[in-house]
C-alpha cells in the first residue's frame, strides 16, 4: 500500500469518528503534557536554585560555627567561636582568597522616617560587597577607614529603606538601631527573594567593627565569608582554609573542629541532586498515564477492528494482502498516539506559559520535546500491533460473512 494511500486511509478512518478519536488520545495527551510540564518545573527549579545560590556569592566559600549541641554529641573537645581574628588569619595567610570578609548578624529594631521596622543588621567588611556580587542604586559604600574608626555608617536594603522612607530616597537620612544612630550612606539593588525563600533586600549593612563594639559587644563572627580567585580552586582553597583556621584553634588532625566549611559548588550540586531526583520522580509518575493511554489506544482500535471486520473482508477479496491490513491499523494507531503527543506538547508550552505568568519557573528542554514526541509514537506502534495483527489475521470468508 503506498504511503500517500495510507494517510488518506488513516485520516478517514479516524475523521469517521472524531469524538472517539480525541477521546483514544485524551490519555496521551495528558501523559506526553504532563511529562513535559514536570520536567520543565523541575529544571526550572534547578536553574533557579543555582542562580540564587551563584548570586550569594562569588566562588564562595564560607566558615561558620557548628552548631554546640552537635559538637558536644560528636564528642568534640573544648568549644571555640570564630573570632575576629580568624578572618584576618585567613585574609593574611590564604594564597587563593580575593577577598575575605567577616560576618555578623541580629535582627534589631530600626527607626526612621518617623517609622519602625524590624530587620536583619549585619555587621561585614567592605569586601562582602565584592563577594557577594552587591551592586548600590545610589550612595556609596563604606569602606576599611569607617571600620577602624567604627564610625555609624549603615547602606540600606530595598525593603527597609521602602518601611521607613516610601518612595524618598534614604541615603543621608539618620536611622537608629538599637541605641545608636547611623547616617546611611548608600541604596542597595534589589536582590529578591534568596535560596531558603528569605528576602535578600530585608538587610541593612554596617562596618564589621562598628557591629561588633556599638551594637554586639562581642569578638565572635557569625560567619567567614571567602572568595576564591578562580572555581579551579575551590577544592583546594577550602582544604587550605580549614588548615588555617586548625591552626588559629590549635587543632591537630584528629581533634573534631567547632568549624564547618562549606562552598557554593557543593551547595549548587547538592541542591540540584534533590531537584534531579524529585523531577524524576514526578516524571515518572506522571509517565504512567502514558501507558494509561496506550491501552487506551489498543482498547479502541481492538474494537475498531470488530466494528470494521466486513470491511477486512472486502478489502482481502479486492487483493489487498495480510501486510496492508497490518500495516493499515498500525498506521491508525501511531497516528493517533502521534496526534495526542503533538496536542499534549502544545499544551505542555501554554500550561509553562501560564505557570510563568505566575512567578513559577519553568524551562523547557527540547530534547524532552523530541523525545516525548518519538515516544509517543513507540507507545502507538507497541500497544496498537496487538490489534494490527488481529486485523491481518482474519479469513476474508470469515470477515465477509462477518455481520
Amino acid at each position: 500500500m503506498k504511503a500517500a494511500r495510507l494517510l488518506q486511509s488513516c485520516f478517514r478512518s479516524i475523521l469517521r469518528n472524531r469524538m472517539r478519536s480525541l477521546l483514544t488520545s485524551l490519555g496521551i495527551i495528558i501523559g506526553v503534557g504532563s511529562v513535559i510540564i514536570m520536567l520543565a518545573i523541575g529544571e526550572g527549579a534547578q536553574k533557579a536554585i543555582e542562580a540564587r545560590i551563584a548570586a550569594m556569592g562569588t566562588n564562595l566559600i564560607q566558615v561558620m560555627p557548628a552548631p554546640r549541641g552537635a559538637f558536644n554529641r560528636m564528642g568534640g573537645g573544648v568549644y571555640r567561636p570564630i573570632t575576629r581574628g580568624d578572618a584576618e588569619k585567613v585574609l593574611y595567610e590564604s594564597s587563593f582568597a580575593m577577598a575575605v570578609s567577616g560576618i555578623v548578624q541580629r535582627s534589631f529594631s530600626v527607626t526612621g522616617g518617623g517609622q519602625a521596622n524590624s530587620s536583619v543588621v549585619m555587621g561585614v567588611q567592605p569586601d562582602f560587597f565584592f563577594i557577594r556580587s552587591w551592586n548600590l542604586e545610589e550612595g556609596s559604600f563604606f569602606d576599611d577607614e569607617d571600620g577602624a574608626l567604627r564610625n555609624r555608617v549603615a547602606v540600606m536594603g530595598a525593603t527597609p529603606a521602602a518601611n521607613l522612607f516610601g518612595g524618598a530616597s534614604p541615603v543621608g537620612q539618620v536611622i537608629r538601631i538599637g541605641n545608636n544612630n547611623f547616617t546611611v550612606t548608600g541604596l542597595l539593588e534589589r536582590r529578591g527573594i534568596g535560596p531558603g525563600g528569605n528576602d535578600q533586600d530585608d538587610v541593612i549593612m554596617v562596618p564589621l567593627d562598628t557591629a561588633l563594639t556599638r551594637l554586639l559587644n562581642t569578638r565572635n563572627l557569625n560567619a567567614i565569608a571567602i572568595s576564591v580567585a578562580d572555581r579551579r580552586f575551590m577544592e583546594a582553597a577550602q582544604m587550605e582554609t580549614e588548615l588555617i583556621m586548625r591552626e588559629a584553634h590549635r587543632l591537630n588532625f584528629t581533634e573534631i573542629p567547632s568549624f564547618h566549611i562549606m562552598n557554593s559548588d557543593a551547595l549548587i550540586e547538592m541542591a540540584s541532586e534533590t531537584s534531579r531526583t524529585l523531577t524524576v520522580l514526578l516524571a515518572a509518575i506522571a509517565g504512567v498515564s502514558l501507558l494509561v493511554g496506550g491501552i487506551g489506544i489498543m482498547n479502541i482500535m481492538l474494537v475498531s477492528v470488530t466494528e470494521r471486520t466486513r470491511e477486512i473482508g472486502i478489502r482481502m477479496a479486492v487483493g489487498a494482502r495480510k501486510r496492508d491490513i497490518l500495516l493499515q491499523f498500525l498506521a491508525e494507531a501511531v497516528f493517533l498516539s502521534l496526534l495526542g503527543g503533538i496536542i499534549g506538547i502544545g499544551f505542555a508550552f501554554l500550561s509553562c506559559h501560564i505557570l510563568g505568568a505566575f512567578s513559577v519557573p519553568t524551562s523547557i528542554n527540547p530534547v524532552v520535546v523530541v523525545a516525548a514526541a518519538l515516544f509517543a509514537c513507540l507507545i502507538g506502534v507497541f500497544f496498537g500491533f496487538y490489534p494490527a495483527r488481529k486485523a491481518a489475521g482474519l479469513y476474508p470468508i470469515d470477515a465477509l460473512r462477518y455481520e
